[in-house]
């Protein structure tokens, strides 16, 4: 896709910024990828979510609290989503979670948003392999549990792994969508 007339917006709900850093990290690796700036980032707590409308591609990013709760800024937007025009825009999703804290709701969230936007008839991109994490449950995984439905991130226990997820992630969007234009 090397088309940069098209911009991708990010939003995202973020209480103690490392949901906030891989926004920035995304957005990092998508304008190196096109060398140019393609990705606007939005925090959902200053923007409502109907600004995402305004975008053909979009990427929504996500934690999940304590025992499978919702970010604050989400839970408070949550019944703007179903008010959402979406039909045939292409979105993808990223999560933050605690595999070893939380390890039976690792990644709820995500899910949980998942499975709002699927309904709205979005094109939903990125799905992300469950290798290399230690949980016991996820409301985050596909039907046949061998994919998250969007990036998982764990900052609390894997950190150092981030970067290359995040690399490897936006690459992986990059060919999804070159693959649904053609």
């Amino acid at each position: 896709m090397s088309d940069t007339s098209f911009r991708i917006g990010l939003f995202y709900g973020s209480t103690t910024c490392y949901t906030e850093m891989a926004a920035e990290k995304i957005q990092t690796a998508f304008n190196r990828l096109f060398d140019a700036h393609v990705v606007d980032i939005f925090n959902i707590k200053d923007v409502p979510l109907s600004q995402a409308e305004q975008f053909d591609v979009l990427i929504f990013g996500i934690s999940t609290w304590d025992f499978g709760e919702l970010q604050e800024d989400w839970e408070s937007s949550w019944q703007d989503i179903s008010q959402l025009n979406l039909n045939d825009k292409t979105v993808a999703l990223f999560g933050l979670g605690d595999q070893l804290g939380y390890a039976q709701w690792f990644q709820d969230a995500l899910g949980m948003l998942h499975d709002e936007l699927v309904i709205l008839g979005c094109k939903i991109i990125g799905y992300w392999p469950n290798e290399g994490y230690e949980f016991t449950e996820s409301k985050g995984l596909t039907q046949d549990g061998s994919h998250f439905v969007g990036l998982s991130l764990d900052d609390e226990n894997q950190y150092d792994k981030t970067e290359q997820r995040v690399e490897s992630w936006t690459e992986q969007l990059l060919l999804e969508m070159d693959n649904d234009t053609q």
